[in-house]
Parts: structure tokens; C-alpha cells; sequence
């Protein structure tokens, strides 16, 4: 029997009051539904944001559109706003579709993160935003900006220099760290990245182009966090992007909401009791997905339920929600690796801020392995003509998973929702991939090709 106590429970201990546990520790792929999920009414009584902290957030990245617009001319077309296409796929539907006893109806969107202007990923939203807010601040506080003023006076070399007293550092898988590497060099800022063992070659490499400093740790995502925020400590010079803990991020990644709704009214879309909306998000530390559910429930409010998405080897938000533990728990505790070819979900310890202060808004999480999320990137490419990074293809079992696991079909009926599927949106949150090298995409589909077994997904 093993005798090591986590919170002063054994692993035993644990398993009998969580059974789910025991599947989670054995990598397989799971589907939970979240027993703390309230309404929003409920829920936003003891979280001390509101729609005026993202209306905040969203006119602030206004204010910097002429600035965008000026240095990053793939934006000008949008007017320096960096915003992602809606994409309905419907053959990718009718694929998952073959996987379950119970199909996906309703309509099947993809939200396409992958194509986000300047980084090519959803941290284009919230490592974008606190760059930005930092820049502004520092401006005003020193008397070279007001609020009225014309932002593409941050692309003058009178601003560049005074940026380059200045740094900013965060710690990163590898999307985050181009997002704040990229924005932060183009205002001038140096920028350090702390990056993980798992992080892909190619973004370090492209980091390094930009002038970034990139400093690699022989470790997991944490331990480069832990060192990019001790090193900001003992520099008064330096802004330090916390993934684990930052509104700021938070508040980037919820302006997706507001501009999401946007495209719905667009089509003519509805969000609504009888047409409910599913989100599913991939999930690394949570601050991408937390951020983004924290806006959908501002905008849609009960009607959007929100499902994080995690690698079989690195479920730490799941353990994390599931135990209350949050981040005094890791996913080795319980005998997980952390090893995963998704490395923007490589994390082996998830974000209190998100845990402790969002949970209440998600509805669930689950896992998939490796080989699944190979075998649904090569089938979108092939289906549909996108394509995904691992990590960003961990949406697309979502929908199938809700509606065929036991979790799923309980969540579905608790929430009185059975009557109204066939009018569902169920959304695909596709975070990265914009920017990877064609050989690397090319490695990436090739093995999904030659993945195993017969099916898109395992399991459900």
C-alpha cells in the first residue's frame, strides 16, 4: 500500500473518495463534470471581477489599435485589432460523429486562435494585453502619453528608447513566451523568457530572432516560472508576466467574449436557453482558457458551458479542481509524468488564481493522450485544410466526450439541456499554430497518420 500522504490523505485515501482518480492515474482518458459549477449568480458574488474590469481591458487595447496597425501590417485590414475567424466544420463533424454511440448535433464551430495576427496563438490575446498595459503605464507615469493622444506615437524611436531602460520577463512553454517576446520587442523593451525543457525548439529560435533573451531550464514549466519571478524580484527595472497569477492576462483573454458575440450577432446565432452554447478550451496553467471563461459567462451567462481540455500526463487544473487542492498539488503527486508532445499544455501544477477564484464558472474538464491529439490534428488537416498544433487540437474531442460519457450525459441532463441539443453550438477554442514551421507541421501530421487504432478518440 502506498503510505505517501498528499494533504494528509493517502493515494488510497484519495481514490475511494474520488474513483475517477484511479483512471486519471492509470493515463486514461477521462471526462469530468464539476460539482462546484453555480450560476453565474452565485458564482460572481465572491469573484471580485466584472464586465467593467474586461470593457476596461477591451478599450485600452482600442487605444493601442493605431500602434498595432502601424507595426504589424497583417492587422491593418481589421484596423489593429488582432481578431480570429469563426469557421464552421462541418466535416470534421460528421468524423466525430462515427466515434460515439451519441452524435453531435447541433452546429460544430472552431474558433480559429491558430490565426491570431502578430503570435499566432490565443496568448496573442492576454500576453499581448499586460505588454501593452505595462507600456501605457510606464508612459503616463513618466509624462510622455495621455489617454487622448494618437498610440502610434509607441512606435517613434523616442518611445523605443525609453522602453529600452526597461524589461519584462515571463515564464513560458513556448506560446506565451512568443506573444510578450514579440510585442515586447517591436516597443523596444528587452525581454527574457524563461522557457521549459518541453518547449519547442523552433519558438525559441524564433524568440532569439526577435532579440529576446531566452534562458533554458532543464526542467518543467514551473521551475521556469519560479526562476523568471525570483530574477524580476531583485530588478526594480523589470515588469514579471505571471502566468500563475495575473488579472492582467486574465483580463486580455476575456475581451474574447465581447468580440465573439460580436461574430455570433454577425450570423445570426443565438445564445439562449433553448440554444445553448459549449465551449472547450485547451488547458495548461488555466489562465487562457480561465480568462476566456470568465468573459463568456459575463456575456452569455448561464447559457455557455465551459470544458477545459488537458493532455492524460499533465491533467493538473482537472486534479486540482477535483481534490480543491488547486496549486498546492501537482500532477506528479499522483504519479503523472508531465511528459506531453502538447507542450502549451505541459503543466504540471495548475493556477490558484484561476482554480480558487473562476471555479465555480467551469463546468469540466478532460483528458486525451498523445496519439489522440495526433490523430484529430491529421484528420482536421485532411477534413477541413487546418492546420493545428498538437496542444490546439485538444478541443475537438470535447463534444464527443460530453455526449457519451456518463460525466457528459449526467452534466447534460442535471442542466435540463437533453430537449435542446439539436440546437447547440458546440465551439472549439483552436489555441496555436499560426506560426510553426511548415516541416515542423508536416512532422506533426505525418504522425497522426501513423497513430494506432481506429478511431479519432479512445475512449468515448
Amino acid at each position: 500500500m502506498n503510505t505517501e500522504r498528499i494533504a494528509g490523505k493517502t493515494i488510497e485515501q484519495w481514490q475511494k473518495t474520488l474513483p475517477l482518480l484511479k483512471e486519471i492515474m492509470a493515463g486514461q482518458e477521462v471526462f469530468w463534470s464539476n460539482p462546484e459549477c453555480r450560476p453565474v449568480n452565485a458564482a460572481f458574488k465572491s469573484i471580485a471581477l466584472s464586465y467593467k474590469d474586461v470593457a476596461d481591458a477591451q478599450a485600452r487595447l482600442k487605444r493601442f489599435t493605431p500602434f498595432i496597425a502601424k507595426v504589424f501590417p497583417r492587422t491593418r485590414g481589421d484596423n489593429g485589432i488582432i481578431e480570429s475567424p469563426l469557421r464552421s466544420i462541418p466535416n470534421m463533424k460528421a468524423k466525430l460523429n462515427l466515434q460515439g454511440k451519441f452524435p453531435v448535433c447541433g452546429t460544430l464551430l472552431l474558433k480559429c486562435d491558430n490565426l491570431l495576427a502578430v503570435s499566432g496563438s490565443i496568448k496573442a490575446r492576454g500576453g499581448i494585453y499586460e505588454v501593452l498595459k505595462t507600456a501605457e503605464s510606464l508612459a503616463v507615469d513618466k509624462g510622455l502619453l495621455g489617454f487622448g493622444d494618437d498610440y502610434s506615437i509607441f512606435a517613434t524611436d523616442k518611445f523605443k528608447r525609453f522602453f529600452s531602460n526597461y524589461a519584462i520577463a515571463v515564464g513560458s512553454t513556448g506560446n506565451l513566451g512568443l506573444s510578450i517576446g514579440i510585442m515586447g520587442a517591436a516597443l523596444g523593451f528587452k525581454v527574457v523568457v524563461h522557457m521549459s525543457a518541453d518547449a519547442a525548439l523552433w519558438k525559441k529560435e524564433r524568440l532569439r530572432q526577435c532579440g529576446v533573451t531566452v534562458v533554458e531550464y532543464e526542467t518543467d514549466y514551473n521551475r521556469a516560472v519560479a526562476a523568471g519571478r525570483k530574477q524580476a524580484q531583485s530588478d526594480p527595472t523589470m515588469h514579471f508576466i505571471d502566468d500563475e497569477n495575473s488579472l492582467d492576462l486574465l483580463l486580455g483573454y476575456a475581451t474574447a467574449a465581447g468580440r465573439l458575440k460580436e461574430q455570433f450577432d454577425g450570423l445570426g446565432r443565438v445564445v439562449d436557453e433553448k440554444h445553448p452554447l459549449f465551449v472547450y478550451l485547451p488547458c495548461g496553467v488555466g489562465g487562457a482558457p480561465g480568462g476566456i471563461t470568465l468573459g463568456l459567462k459575463l456575456v452569455f451567462g448561464d447559457h455557455v458551458h465551459c470544458f477545459f481540455a488537458e493532455p492524460t500526463a499533465s491533467a493538473c487544473m482537472l486534479i486540482g479542481l477535483m481534490t480543491g487542492l488547486h496549486d498546492k498539488v501537482c500532477v506528479h503527486d499522483f504519479g503523472l509524468s508531465n511528459l506531453t508532445d502538447a507542450d502549451g499544455l505541459a503543466v504540471g501544477r495548475p493556477s490558484g488564481l484561476v482554480g480558487k477564484t473562476l471555479g465555480m464558472l467551469i463546468s469540466g474538464s478532460y483528458t486525451m493522450t498523445d496519439e489522440t491529439l495526433y490523430r484529430l490534428l491529421h484528420t482536421m488537416a485532411d477534413q477541413e485544410s487546418i492546420s493545428l498544433e498538437p496542444s490546439a487540437a485538444a478541443g475537438l474531442s470535447g463534444p464527443t466526450g460530453l455526449l457519451n460519457s456518463p460525466e457528459g450525459r449526467v452534466y447534460i441532463r442535471r442542466q435540463g439541456l437533453i430537449e435542446n441539443m439539436a440546437e447547440a453550438t458546440h465551439l472549439v477554442w483552436a489555441t496555436g499554430g499560426g506560426m510553426v514551421p511548415e516541416p515542423v507541421m508536416q512532422a506533426y501530421y505525418k504522425k497522426g497518420g501513423c497513430s494506432t487504432g481506429s478511431g479519432l478518440i479512445s475512449k468515448f
